[in-house]
């Protein structure tokens, strides 16, 4: 027992004693450890404000460089926008190099045409080059706009060629003076002249010749000598008929036909209705005088229609009423066969022409569309043929049938009329025999 309590005494005292020793290196390590905390957060304030002063340096220069970015950028704009306008300068220019180029060769050609030769080989620059050509561009200008003698030659109407003095009004216009002929010139082509068709022009010639300057010109103005102009030629009215083609003349026969029916027509008018008055005359006179037989005698030598009428009267004169007014209705119908003669034919005609003239129309449309389908439409004069014979029968049409339309029913009024005053003569004679009956 006092060995167990031996045991557990010296056990508790070394607890004691280790505990005591534990208790002071626990002591120790807890101030040292406090000792590292408080250089752990001394050092934490010290990196804390070095790293907040080197932010705020490093702001700054951020500042400092988003600042010369900017100033670098307007720069890189500004020289940009150099770059961009001398790369368009440069482009003018070599735009313009290559317009002065074909400015130049254009220059030079054209001047070519006129015999003014520029060699640009011996000049140095281009400006030079353009320099002396305008200064001959002016120099030919001068010489063209002026009036100018020169010696040459120009074709007569007869096609001889004739020496003469040519006076050129600019490069627009000439007047050729010959001991032959004088006159304004036209183109003959190939550079060469013609007399042109106008003798008013005489005078002018000589005048010019002269240094006069005259009021008025009478001038032909071209544009080049190198296309022949062809003289202004007056159409006949056999060009106008032969442009109408086979429908043309067929209208035209017909016209003559109806105008030779017209003719005829007033003839037969005029000897039917030139003695109704005397007829009738001699008729009255003779029944109040001497009676019915008296008058047949008197009238018997005549011929035409209104004699036949009034003879059909006196024979049944003495019939009744009625049956003598029918006589002389039925003779007036009669006669109206010969008094009508070609006047119906007459206005068949005036009603064709305008048809054959639409029909003539439509043929030269067709024949000028074959023409363009076989050639195109680049030469005019091709296609003149087909649209002269659509419009020339249309107007051949219209020119026969207005005329003999008016004058066909103008000479249908005069054969009414000639009929009215045949039954009216025949009445009348009627009238005065029942009134000679009455008063005997």
């Amino acid at each position: 027992m006092k060995q167990f309590l031996t045991v557990v005494t010296f056990l508790v005292l070394g607890s004691t004693l280790f505990a005591s020793e534990l208790g002071d290196a626990y002591k120790k390590e807890y101030t040292f450890l406090k000792a590292q905390k408080s250089e752990l957060q001394s050092r934490f304030i010290k990196e804390e404000q070095q790293q907040k002063a080197d932010i705020a340096k490093a702001g700054e220069k951020l500042n400092m460089l988003q600042e010369k970015l900017i100033t670098v950028s307007d720069a890189l704009k500004v020289s940009q926008e150099k770059l961009e306008k001398l790369n368009k300068k440069a482009n003018e220019v070599a735009e313009n190099g290559d317009m002065g180029s074909v400015v130049t060769m254009q220059a030079v050609s054209a001047l070519k045409e006129y015999g003014v030769e520029i060699n640009d080989s011996n000049k140095s620059s281009q400006i030079e080059t353009m320099t002396d050509a305008f200064e001959n561009a002016a120099k030919l200008y001068r010489e063209l706009s002026s009036i100018r003698n020169e010696k040459g030659k120009f074709y007569l109407p007869s096609g001889k060629p004739v020496e003469a003095q040519i006076v050129k009004v600019g490069n627009v216009a000439a007047y050729g003076v010959a001991k032959e002929a004088a006159g304004a010139l036209a183109p003959a082509g190939e550079g060469k002249y013609k007399l042109w068709n106008s003798k008013e022009a005489s005078d002018d010639a000589k005048a010019l010749l002269s240094g006069e300057q005259p009021e008025g010109l009478d001038i032909f103005v071209y544009e080049n000598l190198d296309k022949e102009v062809e003289f202004k030629k007056e159409k006949t009215i056999e060009d106008t008929i032969r442009a109408g083609g086979v429908i043309g003349y067929i209208i035209l026969g017909l016209g003559l036909l109806g105008l030779l029916l017209i003719v005829l027509r007033v003839i037969l008018l005029s000897k039917s209705g030139s003695n109704v008055e005397k007829l009738t005359k001699t008729v009255v006179d003779n029944l109040n005088s001497s009676g019915v037989a008296a008058a047949q005698e008197a009238i018997k030598g005549y011929k035409g229609s209104t004699a036949r009428v009034l003879k059909a009267t006196l024979r049944n004169i003495t019939r009744d009423r009625e049956h003598i007014e029918d006589i002389v209705m039925e003779n007036v119908l009669n006669e109206s066969s010969a008094i009508d003669r070609f006047g119906s034919f007459v206005l068949v005609i005036a009603a064709v022409a305008p048809l054959l003239g639409l029909l003539g129309t439509v043929t030269g449309m067709i024949s000028t569309f074959d023409i363009i389908t076989e050639h195109g439409t680049g030469d005019p004069k091709l296609l003149s043929g087909g649209i002269s014979e659509a419009l020339v029968t249309t107007m051949l049409g219209l020119v026969v049938a207005i005329p003999l339309l008016l004058l066909g029913n103008l000479l249908s009024g005069w054969a009414q009329n000639i009929k009215d005053s045949m039954e009216q003569s025949a009445l009348h004679i009627i009238n005065v025999f029942e009134k000679n009956n009455i008063k005997k």
